[in-house]
């Protein structure tokens, strides 16, 4: 399954990029209610996340692109 750049949106500091598959991604999505602490596995690591300080999650596939559309 490919893999999709999801940018999380964090209190007081800039947005981070990573790359995840699709089920890490789930289980980030179903893990934001309850806060706390999530270790997000990404394709570079492991990362543990606050919960809490996350504001969006926004995901794009990852497709390729021609030219300057999008």
């Amino acid at each position: 399954m490919a893999a999709q750049h999801v940018t999380l949106g964090l209190q007081l500091t800039a947005p981070m990029v990573v790359k995840l598959q699709q089920e890490d991604l789930d289980k980030l999505l179903e893990a934001l209610p309850a806060a706390g602490w999530h270790d997000l596995t990404t394709e570079d690591g492991t990362v543990k996340l606050n919960l809490a300080s996350v504001i969006y999650v926004k995901t794009e596939k990852d497709e390729p692109k021609i030219g300057f559309g999008r």
